[in-house]
C-alpha cells in the first residue's frame, strides 16, 4: 500500500493526499512534520534529504516533492486522463503546475503565516499587504485561464488541480480584509472542488491551521 509521510494540515501534503483519493488509490498516511516532528531525525532524512513533507513510499520508490509526486501517482494511477497522454495538453498542465511554485507560493505563505500563524501582536502588516496584493495579481491570472472552462486544462478534472487546490481554499478560508472579489471563474472553479468528495476530505473540511 501507498505510504504518505506527512501532516494533513500541510498544503504540500494535500496535493498528494487529494490525488490519490480521487484516484481511489489506497494510502497511508502517517502524521510526520510541524507539531509532530520526526522530519529532522536521521532514518527521515535518510528518505529525504530535505527534511519536509511529504515523502511517498511506493513499493521501493521512496519520492519526495509535491509536484513530482502528484504527476508520478497520476501517470501511473490515471494515464491518459488526470495524466494527459497527448504532449502538448500535458505541457500546458506542467506549466501551471511549475507556476503555482513560481508565481503563487510565495504571496500565498506571506498571507497565510502572517495571518494563521503569527500571533496578530507580532504581524508585519506590511508583508501581509503585499502578500494579498502578489497573490492576488496570480489569482487573476488563474481567473482568466479558467474563462470558458470547467478546470485548468478545460472540461475534466486535471492534474495541474492537485497543487493549486489548497492555495484556493486558504485564499477564500482565510479572514483576509479586502480581499479582492473580481475573479468569478476563480470563485466558480473552487466552488466546482468543493463539490468533490475527495477535495472536501483531504482540503475543504480540513481547518486552516
Amino acid at each position: 500500500m501507498l505510504k504518505i509521510l506527512g501532516r494533513n494540515n500541510s498544503v504540500n501534503v494535500m496535493k498528494v493526499t487529494w490525488v490519490a483519493e480521487e484516484m481511489g488509490v489506497p494510502f497511508e498516511r502517517v502524521d510526520i512534520g510541524g507539531a509532530f516532528g520526526g522530519n529532522d531525525q536521521p532514518e527521515y532524512l535518510a528518505m529525504n534529504p530535505n527534511g519536509k513533507v511529504p515523502t511517498v513510499i511506493d513499493g521501493d520508490l521512496v519520492l519526495w516533492e509535491s509536484h513530482a509526486i502528484v504527476r508520478y501517482l497520476a501517470a501511473k494511477h490515471d494515464f491518459g486522463g488526470i495524466y494527459p497522454e497527448d504532449l502538448k495538453a500535458r505541457a500546458n498542465l506542467d506549466r501551471w503546475m511549475d507556476w503555482t511554485h513560481t508565481e503563487l507560493s510565495t504571496p500565498m505563505r506571506d498571507v497565510f503565516w502572517g495571518l494563521v500563524r503569527t500571533p496578530p501582536e507580532k504581524r508585519n502588516l506590511d508583508q501581509i499587504r503585499a502578500g494579498v496584493e502578489g497573490a492576488a495579481a496570480a489569482f487573476r491570472k488563474l481567473d482568466a485561464q479558467l474563462e470558458g472552462k470547467a478546470y485548468i486544462g478545460g472540461d475534466r478534472l486535471s492534474m495541474a488541480e492537485f497543487p493549486l487546490g489548497g492555495f484556493v481554499h486558504r485564499w477564500f478560508g482565510v479572514a483576509i480584509e479586502n480581499r479582492p472579489d473580481d475573479m468569478p471563474n476563480l470563485r466558480a472553479w473552487y466552488d466546482r472542488l468543493c463539490a468533490r468528495p475527495a477535495y472536501r476530505k483531504h482540503i475543504a473540511d480540513i481547518p486552516i491551521t
